[in-house]
Formats: C-alpha cells, sequence, structure tokens
C-alpha cells in the first residue's frame, strides 16, 4: 500500500493560532480558512480522527487588555471568548464542505455550543466527526497552546500539531534575524531548557509527561498538514 494511504497518526490534536485565519485588512481571511477546512477534509478523509484548538489573536488577546490596566482575569477570558467565535466560524466552513463537525467550549455559550464531556468527547471522535475545542482551559493565566496540549492528552491524541507561520523551531525569530538556525529535532529538554518560545512552556512540560510528540509546522504552505499525517518529515519535531 502506499504510503500516503497509510496515515502515521490516526487520533490527532491541531492547534491553529487566530492569526492563521487573519486577512491583511480584516479579522478573518475566509478564503484562507477555506483552505485550512480543505486540508482538515483531505485527512479526515484518510480516517484520521481531529480535534482542534483554535486561538483568538486575530480577534483579541486577553494580555492587550491587561497592559491597559484592566483585570488580568476578566482580560483572559476576554480572549478566551475570542475563540469560540473562531471556532464557531470553522465549524460553519466545515459543515459546509460536507464534514461533521462540533464544538466542545471550556466556556459553555448557551444555544451555541456544549461543554467538555470526555465520554461525549470520545464518541465524536469514534463516529469521525471534527471537534472543534474552544474556551481555552477555561481559567485565566492559560494559552491556547497549554489548552491544545490538555486537550490532546485527555483524548490520547497520536501528535500535537502546531500550526505557525514559520517553518518550525528556530533559535531565534527568523523574520527578524537572516543567522537565525533552524532545528529539525529536539528533546523536550532542550525546548524547555533554552527556553525556545514558539511554543507554551507549560504545554511543552504537559506534552513531556505524556510522552506526546509535537510537530510544529508551517500552516502557509498548502498540503502540510496532509503530508504530517501521511509520514513526510515537515517541521520541527519536539519529542523524547
Amino acid at each position: 500500500m502506499e504510503k500516503s494511504k497509510i496515515p502515521k497518526y490516526k487520533r490527532i490534536l491541531l492547534k491553529i493560532s487566530g492569526e492563521a485565519i487573519q486577512g491583511e485588512d480584516g479579522i478573518f481571511d475566509l478564503s484562507l480558512a477555506s483552505r485550512i477546512a480543505d486540508e482538515i477534509a483531505e485527512i479526515h478523509g484518510l480516517g484520521c480522527e481531529i480535534g482542534i484548538v483554535i486561538g483568538g489573536g486575530n480577534i483579541i488577546r486577553g494580555e492587550e487588555f491587561s497592559r491597559f490596566g484592566f483585570d488580568r482575569n476578566q482580560s483572559d477570558y476576554i480572549g478566551m471568548l475570542a475563540t469560540v467565535i473562531n471556532g464557531m466560524l470553522l465549524e460553519s466552513i466545515l459543515l459546509n464542505k460536507g464534514l461533521p463537525a462540533v464544538i466542545q467550549s471550556a466556556m459553555v455559550v448557551e444555544t451555541l455550543t456544549e461543554g467538555i464531556v470526555l465520554k461525549r468527547t470520545q464518541k465524536y471522535l469514534n463516529d469521525k466527526s471534527v471537534i472543534l475545542f474552544t474556551g481555552g482551559t477555561g481559567n485565566p493565566y492559560f494559552t491556547t497552546d497549554t489548552a491544545a496540549a490538555l486537550r490532546a492528552c485527555e483524548i490520547d491524541a497520536d501528535v500535537l500539531l502546531k500550526a505557525t507561520k514559520v517553518d518550525g523551531v528556530y533559535d531565534k525569530d527568523p523574520v527578524l534575524y537572516d543567522d537565525a538556525v533552524f532545528h529539525k529535532n529536539l528533546t523536550y529538554h532542550e525546548v524547555l531548557y533554552r527556553d525556545l518560545k514558539v511554543i507554551d512552556m507549560a504545554a511543552v512540560a504537559m506534552c513531556r509527561d505524556k510522552k506526546l510528540p509535537i510537530i510544529i509546522f508551517n500552516i502557509q504552505q498548502d498540503g502540510n498538514i496532509a503530508k504530517i499525517v501521511k509520514g513526510y518529515d515537515v517541521g520541527t519535531t519536539i519529542k523524547e
């Protein structure tokens, strides 16, 4: 059987930042969100069971309110609500493409979302529904990276895929420094010890304890999600 027909990872947790679906002149780039949904549909067609955590940075970041003197708890909750909006958008796009999709939220919005009940979550995954986990962890002081690691552990995912705007992990910002060095493979310890800020440290520590591999890749390159799922070497892999 062809390599491309056999998914290397059957159950995945995909973390998408809010900025990944942000337009140059607005909150959303619907064509970009639709392309990402097409890639999700492709791996769904391969038989993958898919959970998605989406950020809210294209709408608002809670920390921005904090810098202006807002209460930190309230600020973070505002940011978590932004992830619910993004989840609703992506759910609508997936449903329009014929994929079964459902939102589970750590911050329940009556009539729009349901809470995260793991027995129900497992049933959705077994039934091949795409689950959009919104509302972060439901608690302030935690990033959506940490929420992604948490949901990945809860659903016993085979891998955590973190979509970014760069090819993977560098020793410093490749946008600012031409001499930035790319890392193809890293251990959890190396990321934590060197404080490489491409992913939240709490998320790395959680994945280390679960021995859950993390792959950080460029979402702006077409087909990268499917390539990773099919076993191609894309991005930076973090594992033991």
